[in-house]
């Protein structure tokens, strides 16, 4: 089986930062709406964040086109596009629905091979997800360098746009305040940014330092707890999901289907426990001592679950100090698959790394509740 390293990091955030004043300037308020941010804000710890929308409402990027310029960002005159051998991309929010988002990003790769592409769909571990698959193709001998990423473009989902016919029409905020706050809780979280990595079969020597991907790893509780986040469905009263296909038209906006929400409740109930479950888990099987990493990279959706993910660690016995988390949630925002790309390529160029550290991936997914991980060594 061949190593595998991460020899190279790019990412990709548009337009100028927004922050925390400036959010109502993009995405516009609506009756109830300034109330809910400021609660929202006050919670996640957020500063700023990157949009693919302008203050005129324009929209300046796809997705695809976030995800090419950080590839772009991977290439130089001894890696060039027509060297690489696999693209694989995970998001949750492409830009159609079918083609798949990797045959959208290949289409902008001018210059590029007939190459392998894989795209992974779901929320947050789809990044995770494409890098697991470019990391088996590389281990397994099938290819020789690969390019892994994950991107989000989800600010026009959560311009005022799209919300206000179903809430001029329905006045949902004062017929079903629950309803209301699920869809503007995570109208100010989120973000839009990509990141990507180029993943080798040997370390490059012009490198200060390599990534070894030593394990990567994963738990679903799927089949346990029922779906926590979700687009495009309607939640029954028994948990189930009724597709967008199972309503007309007019419905979709009537009752918004296509807006992203969150049951809030058991997010907070469900997202930490089974989280340290399945951490203390996948150390377990691997044979790894929480007290042998140097440096732990959390995704969290925001600083809210910050301390409970630490007071969780801890009451499980596994030695991760405050000390050894990174996180730039504060200043890129919530970036969903691509959040992960984004701390470990500021990491990586940090200068803080040194030969031997450990580095341990952590990506929650609240869609109904998916954990992915992945053990890195610096080479």
């Amino acid at each position: 089986m061949s190593e595998v390293y991460i020899t190279k990091a790019s990412k990709y955030l548009p337009n100028s930062p927004i922050s925390n004043d400036e959010m109502g300037e993009v995405l516009g308020f609506f009756n109830g709406s300034e109330r809910v941010k400021n609660i929202v804000l006050r919670n996640n710890g957020i500063l700023n964040r990157y949009y693919a929308i302008d203050k005129s409402k324009n929209i300046t990027h796809s997705n695809a086109e976030l995800t090419y310029k950080a590839i772009k960002g991977l290439l130089d005159s001894e890696f060039k596009i027509e060297d690489i051998e696999l693209l694989s991309v995970g998001t949750s929010t492409p830009d159609q629905q079918l083609p798949s988002h990797a045959a959208m990003v290949h289409g902008l790769m001018k210059g590029s091979n007939r190459l392998e592409i894989n795209s992974a769909s779901g929320i947050c571990t789809s990044g995770m997800n494409a890098l697991k698959y470019a990391f088996m193709a590389i281990k397994s001998g099938m290819v020789n360098n690969a390019v892994a990423g994950g991107s989000e473009r989800v600010s026009p989902m959560l311009s005022l746009g799209n919300f206000n016919y179903e809430m001029d029409t329905a006045a949902k905020i004062e017929e079903n305040p629950v309803l209301a706050f699920e869809k503007e809780f995570l109208r100010w979280m989120l973000s839009d940014g990509s990141g990507t990595f180029l993943l080798q079969n040997k370390p490059d020597p012009r490198n200060e330092v390599n990534l070894k991907i030593e394990w990567m790893d994963g738990q679903s509780f799927a089949s346990e707890l029922e779906t926590c986040m979700y687009s495009g469905a309607e939640k029954a009263e028994n948990g189930d999901l009724i597709s967008w296909m199972n309503f007309s038209s007019s419905e979709w906006a009537e009752r918004s289907i296509f807006s992203i929400r969150q049951d809030i409740k058991l997010l907070d109930e469900q997202i930490i426990k089974n989280g340290v479950e399945s951490l203390k888990n996948v150390l377990n099987r691997h044979e790894f001592e929480a007290s042998e990493i140097d440096y732990f990279l959390p995704h969290i959706s925001s600083f809210f679950f910050k301390e409970k993910l630490m007071e969780g660690i801890r009451a499980e016995g596994l030695d991760i100090p405050d000390d050894k988390l990174f996180i730039n949630l504060d200043q890129i925002g919530n970036v969903g698959s691509a959040s992960i790309y984004l701390m470990l390529e500021e990491l990586m160029y940090s200068k803080r790394l040194v030969k031997g550290d450990k580095i341990l991936l952590s990506v929650p997914e609240s869609g109904r509740f998916n954990y992915a991980y992945a053990l890195i060594s610096v080479e």
